[in-house]
């Protein structure tokens, strides 16, 4: 099988098939090489992996046959040159945003970022010598304004965690582009089916595999998608030294998730955009915010870069706080979690869990208020979530 013909394949066909490396047993399904180091036929064979003067694996902080197979059927799904799987989403993250930077460089971020996201932008990365400002980022102007002559990196959510808030990608892209910095999105909530950020002009895309990619509740992992010549120059140094290195047992559970993602994503999707309509209609919600309706404060920006909805829906109940508790207690199908893109419906509370460490000021600035829920739609019935969910908010 040669490369340019997997370069034809549709995604679907890719996630089954993409970067598939078999051993002499012929196996079906991949291999999982749970090996540290590898042997070499003599000292001089060693000598010349090292140098990279022949192919081959060295030590799996560096790579691994397992993992190496993840990476590039990601690559596949989301048409980028190379890419480095990393032990969790925020490994991802943090190793995409300080890899580039050092002290005296300027960072502009989106305001609305997931709680540990906002803590890397606003507090680690300040210790190092990194300056960094958050926008509004639905607002190009608000990008413009925040550009400094030592500005290096954009960084952005979209959707955002948890109001669903939806960035022109292509439009910060180009900015970056005619300053000289890079932009690097987060592209979670989307997945890479629903939106292809680096096609949008975007230079690095990075995934919490745990969620949609795994999609099962198993294990945690990450990953970086960029040029070759970017993560030559930039990433892989600071990953192979600082080793956040992805374990080969979760990245073979994270390539059978692939395996499933387009069927999981599109019945996930449908089911959410049933549910959040059928949310708008009641008495008890001050608001639904869901990218693909029409009511959404981004509409127009959805059509144009997302080819579908999402698998969350934001939720604003009357009643704040208690009436947010009374409703997540009540569910019998949805379950309490603070992760996503699970094959089971989940439900938090940002201002008690993902967002809590934020000050009542920021979240508000964020559209997160005492009554605000985020739920993940999952795999079962939307008839039944649907039963489920109105007899919660009888509760509340």
């Amino acid at each position: 099988m040669t490369h340019d013909a997997e370069r034809d394949w549709k995604p679907a066909t890719s996630l089954v098939h993409g970067g598939t490396l078999r051993s002499d047993h012929g196996e079906t399904s991949e291999a999982i090489f749970l090996t540290q180091g590898y042997v070499y036929e003599s000292a001089e064979a060693a000598e010349a992996r090292f140098k990279g003067e022949t192919p081959g694996f060295i030590y799996s902080r560096y790579a691994n046959p397992t993992v190496d197979m993840f990476e590039k059927r990601m690559c596949a799904l989301e048409g980028a040159e190379d890419a480095r799987a990393t032990s969790s989403g925020m490994a991802a993250v943090t190793s995409a945003i300080l890899c580039g930077l050092r002290a005296g460089d300027h960072i502009v971020a989106a305001r609305a970022l997931f709680g540990s996201c906002r803590w890397v932008v606003e507090t680690l990365a300040p210790r190092y010598g990194i300056e960094a400002t958050l926008v509004d980022g639905t607002d190009i102007a608000n990008w413009h304004k925040a550009v400094r002559p030592n500005t290096k990196l954009f960084f952005l959510e979209s959707p955002t965690n948890p109001t669903l808030e939806v960035i022109d990608i292509a439009a910060v892209a180009k900015l970056a582009n005619e300053i000289g910095a890079r932009l690097v999105v987060d592209n979670v909530f989307a997945t890479p089916l629903q939106q292809k950020p680096l096609q949008l002009g975007a230079h690095v895309v990075v995934y919490s595999a745990t969620k949609h990619i795994d999609g099962q509740g198993r294990c945690l992992g990450g990953v970086i998608l960029s040029d070759k010549k970017w993560i030559d120059e930039n990433l892989h140094d600071y990953f192979r030294h600082t080793g956040p290195s992805l374990s080969p047992f979760n990245a073979w559970t994270l390539l059978k998730g692939l395996e499933t993602l387009p069927l999981r994503v599109r019945q996930q999707t449908e089911s959410a955009a049933k549910i959040a309509d059928f949310l708008a209609e009641r008495p008890e919600i001050a608001r639904v915010i869901y990218p693909g309706r029409a009511d959404h404060p981004q509409a127009d920006v959805v059509k144009r870069q997302m080819s579908g909805g999402s698998t969350l829906i934001c939720i604003e109940l009357k009643g704040g706080k208690k009436a947010a508790f009374a409703f997540q207690n009540a569910l019998k199908i949805v379950l309490i979690s603070n992760n996503l893109g699970d094959a089971k419906s989940l439900i938090t509370h940002p201002a008690t869990t993902t967002h809590k460490n934020l000050t009542d000021e920021a979240r508000a600035e964020l559209g997160i208020g005492p009554g605000t829920v985020r739920l993940s739609v999952g795999l079962e019935d939307a008839g039944d979530l649907v039963t489920d969910i109105e007899r919660a908010l009888k509760a509340a």
